[in-house]
């Protein structure tokens, strides 16, 4: 089986974004913009049998971890109280899709994150979705100001009380930020880099998992310039004197393989254990072209995995499917209950 842990919901029908714009016109109140938008079943079919299932049957992946679109989070846009709203209407559509198409999708949520709200108030949404929707994980925003940076670390305590949550539920996060208000960051280009490789950094200077051991992260985009600079990162540990980063961080951070050029991917895999890398494709996401110098889609990421001649079959078994067993602790139960796997 092959299990994508990263896709999102970017073909949803036009009107949810169209109202989405009128609901940020009017600040998040309700009162002030249409109702939300009613989508039928037979629009949802439509919004994924051409896009998300169609590349999964041309590309032989199975399975996708699937979450409302990131970019259209924009915790910063909306106050609070808007942002709980969009968020149910986003993961509700998740949920929706998930139901139609048990044997595609597995459901993460959004959370309703706003800048300067605590982080606990995103805890019922969270538990709404895992225990009523089945879901087995969610996209945590380090930046909910969109490219400002005006909170605090994901390692200060304002942040415990959803880790908290997310250990009890057994359900990991991805590191996802939104778009970008900042036009110093570009956002897919630029600012899912940098919050990647910031998220990775206040871990490190950290001993967040001293107080969660449990507590699972995945690091999407390959872990943005992490890999890169893995000796960089060891010494800066080294120098702050903290463990090992294989004792001090990788029982606890992941990453994906939306890296979209072979050499990025072999990287990756010479680089980060194998045990820490989960496949992820990002389909249908922010690259979405053909490479002139492969004549292949930039996104088809299995064949990266497939082109890395190292890689065993047993390695490559558990990049595609058995990591991701493991990251996601419901995901198992979840897989059975949708009649997708034993």
């Amino acid at each position: 089986m092959i299990i994508d842990c990263h896709g999102h919901y970017t073909t949803a029908p036009k009107q949810l974004e169209a109202w989405r714009k009128l609901h940020i016109a009017a600040g998040g109140d309700l009162s002030k913009c249409p109702p939300p938008p009613v989508i039928s079943d037979d629009e949802l079919r439509e919004s994924v049998l051409n896009g998300q299932i169609r590349i999964q049957r041309e590309r032989g992946t199975d399975v996708t971890i699937f979450s409302p679109r990131a970019s259209a989070m924009a915790h910063h846009e909306t106050p609070g109280e808007g942002n709980v709203v969009w968020s149910d209407i986003c993961n509700t559509l998740i949920y929706r899709v998930v139901q139609l198409f048990p044997k595609n999708f597995i459901g993460v949520c959004q959370l309703p994150q706003s800048p300067g709200v605590p982080v606990a108030n995103c805890i019922a949404e969270l538990e709404r979705c895992v225990t009523e929707y089945g879901f087995v994980g969610c996209n945590l925003n380090p930046d909910p100001s969109g490219g400002m940076w005006t909170g605090k670390p994901l390692t200060d305590r304002e942040w415990y009380p959803i880790y908290e949550k997310m250990v009890e539920l057994d359900v990991p996060a991805m590191v996802h930020v939104s778009s970008s208000c900042n036009c110093n960051f570009h956002a897919t280009g630029a600012h899912y880099m940098n919050g990647d490789t910031t998220a990775f950094m206040q871990f490190l200077t950290s001993d967040l998992f001293k107080d969660f051991p449990t507590l699972k992260f995945i690091i999407p985009h390959g872990g943005g310039a992490v890999p890169y600079h893995w000796g960089r990162y060891r010494g800066l540990a080294q120098d702050m004197g903290k463990p090992l980063l294989g004792e001090h961080l990788l029982n606890n951070v992941f990453f994906d393989t939306c890296v979209y050029h072979q050499p990025g991917i072999d990287l990756l895999a010479k680089v980060i254990p194998v045990k820490n890398v989960l496949f992820a494709a990002e389909v249908i996401g922010a690259v979405r072209g053909i490479d002139p110098e492969t004549g292949f889609y930039y996104d088809d990421t299995k064949r990266y995995i497939d082109g890395v001649p190292w890689l065993n079959d047993a390695e490559r078994h558990a990049i595609f499917e058995g990591n991701a067993r493991a990251v996601y602790g419901r995901l198992n139960a979840q897989l059975v209950k949708q009649g997708i796997a034993a």
